[in-house]
């Protein structure tokens, strides 16, 4: 089984250490492979760059030159999910789902954490639409830009840990979900100092990614996730050869 592990922006080490923690919870004869797009932002928090993302997203995936069994979508609160699930016919699993849906067996309510005040929003309509914000207590800054989260690891742990503390004694949280890609590995951590769970969307992502392929199911193609409809795409990034030919294959 091959399931591609898509970054959503291009900083290449990400990508790497986001890749390494999907190989840590991967079961044996699961091959990894990590993707990076090859245009976009250094890193993804806000509208425009989420917007960017999707279309870069699909543009990787869809140029990927191997078969694969399963796409792991590595942005949390990230667009571009549904675009996939048009374009392929494999499995496609977003980390904020994956996060949330794990989250809610292991507890009554969970809390997000994530990065910047300004990424809050955009999570909260994403598992909104989702149907997952019912059993959602909080979503919670850590104040930490996503690049810092490399940068300065330390820190980083320290304060996701703050934000976890107050949404389990203000907010009632039970569960802790990462609410960043770049968070992936830091799991371990947070768990031992918050005292509850703890769950890494990439690693939940990755192992529902690996269900659905051994249950032999994915998306349905029969109404809101059908193959894009025959037409001409003009300009659809940098006309890559391997795209175009993704998507006249995708036609019914």
């Amino acid at each position: 089984m091959r399931i591609l592990v898509a970054n959503v922006n291009t900083t290449e080490s990400m990508t790497e250490s986001i890749a390494a923690s999907a190989r840590a919870v991967a079961a044996p004869g699961t091959e990894i492979v990590g993707i990076t797009p090859r245009f976009g932002a250094d890193s993804c928090e806000g509208n425009f760059e989420s917007y960017l993302a999707a279309i870069a997203v699909m543009d990787a995936v869809t140029s990927y030159p191997e078969p694969f069994d399963a796409v792991v979508q590595a942005g949390y609160g990230e667009h571009g999910r549904e675009g996939l699930q048009e374009l392929l016919d494999v499995p496609v699993v977003d980390i904020t789902e994956a996060a949330a849906s794990t989250a809610m067996f292991l507890g009554h309510k969970y809390s997000v954490v994530t990065t910047l005040d300004r990424a809050v929003p955009l999570i909260e309509d994403r598992l909104k639409l989702a149907g997952l914000d019912a059993r959602c207590a909080s979503v919670r800054a850590s104040g930490m830009a996503v690049l810092e989260l490399e940068e300065e690891p330390e820190r980083a742990v320290e304060a996701i840990v703050g934000e976890a503390m107050r949404a389990v004694t203000q907010d009632k949280a039970e569960v802790i979900v990462l609410g960043c890609g770049g968070m992936a590995g830091l799991d371990e951590q947070i768990r031992q100092r918050a005292g509850v769970p703890v769950v890494d969307g990439v690693a939940s992502a990755v192992t529902i990614a690996e269900s659905l392929v051994r249950m032999r199911l994915s998306t349905s193609k029969i109404r809101t996730y059908a193959a894009p409809r025959p037409k001409t795409v003009i300009g659809w990034p940098l006309n890559s050869a391997g795209t175009a030919a993704q998507l006249q294959n995708t036609r019914p």
